[in-house]
């Protein structure tokens, strides 16, 4: 299965991967189901044909990414998720301690899924939005349980994260719940907005560290983390690409967010720590790949993204104030 860099749920994933296609312009695009809110059998079309969900589904194991969090922010019951790869425990992530199970939930692989896992979970639903299945899997998924796949509105991995709300919403038959929930976390966005003018064009550079040559990975508009700070009103790249040494300028924006990083490895990267953006205290650090406002950039969802606003707003309206006397006070969530 193909696990593009770009589209990974966690920031420890993306340090293997190699970066993927972006959304289109057709983000507004809402996937079809043929039953109402609440209502079975309900058929939703994707991009490897039609999940067809008899009843209100009871038993749901996720397969993407990031899934879980979507799942878990609707009530649906998770009797089994996908294993993230890296150094954060996500079973402890902060923004979904109110919905997380009492339980352990059981794994049913990481890098690659365990099938036979799946099945003796005895699933009636598997979602797997951002999860990068192939049409093979796919089909091997469906034979166990109705399976929940992206559509062919987005590239592969760009499902934004309104849509996959929606698409889960659709499934788990609590459309309006769905809508709900996405207008709330949609008008958090828009106090922001509101709060801080300051953000609106002014250029922001994503930094991964820890890749292979200079050890930076510029994120752009085909990486669905960089979707938060556009929706914030800063303007993105387009395209994701790593950097050599020579090419770290393409860091020097208006302001910089390093995920990777933390204060001491800013200091240690001499090359990074010379640029103005750095110089002039307009960089927001989100710490190591353990810290949870990085995993929770990576879960991009309607549970971490409400926590990643008050976590990082007031450093970013620091850093882009244009105030060189502004003193970022970076944030410090572990």
């Amino acid at each position: 299965m193909r696990r593009p860099l770009a589209a990974l749920a966690t920031t420890a994933l993306a340090l293997t991967l190699a970066a993927c296609g972006g959304s289109d312009d057709t983000r507004d695009a809402a996937p079809s189901s043929s039953a109402g809110d609440g209502a079975f059998p309900v058929s939703i079309e994707n991009r490897f044909g039609t999940t067809e969900i008899p009843a209100q589904p009871e038993r749901i194991v996720t397969v993407g990414f990031n899934d879980a969090d979507f799942v878990l922010a609707l009530g649906g019951t998770l009797v089994g998720e996908r294993e993230l790869i890296g150094d954060y425990d996500a079973t402890q992530r902060p923004w979904a301690q109110d919905v997380l199970p009492d339980e352990a939930v059981p794994t049913v692989g990481s890098d690659e899924l365990n099938l036979e896992a799946i099945a003796a979970l005895q699933p009636d639903l598997i979602v797997g939005v951002y999860s990068f299945i192939t049409e093979d899997v796919y089909d091997q998924l469906s034979a166990i349980a109705p399976t929940l796949a992206q559509t062919d509105d987005y590239a592969d991995g760009a499902t934004p994260w309104q849509e996959q709300t929606l698409l889960t919403g659709r499934a788990l038959g609590v459309e309006d719940d769905a809508q709900a929930l996405v207008d709330d976390v949609e008008g958090r966005f828009s106090q922001a907005v509101t709060d801080n003018p300051d953000f609106a064009g002014q250029d922001i550079a994503v930094d991964l560290t820890g890749l292979g040559g200079s050890g930076h990975y510029l994120l752009g508009q085909d990486d669905l983390r960089t979707q938060f700070f556009s929706d914030l009103g800063f303007t993105v790249p387009e395209t994701s690409q790593e950097l050599s040494a020579e090419r770290l300028d393409l860091l020097d924006a208006d302001v910089l967010v390093e995920n990777g990083y933390d204060q001491a490895a800013l200091d240690a990267d001499t090359l990074l720590a010379g640029l103005d953006v750095v110089t002039e205290d307009r960089t927001v650090l989100l710490g190591q790949y353990s810290s949870a406002i990085s995993a929770a950039l990576g879960f991009g969802s309607p549970l971490s993204l409400p926590y990643l606003l008050d976590q990082l707003v007031d450093p970013l309206a620091a850093a882009a104030d244009g105030d060189p006397a502004t003193v970022v006070e970076q944030p410090t969530a572990a």
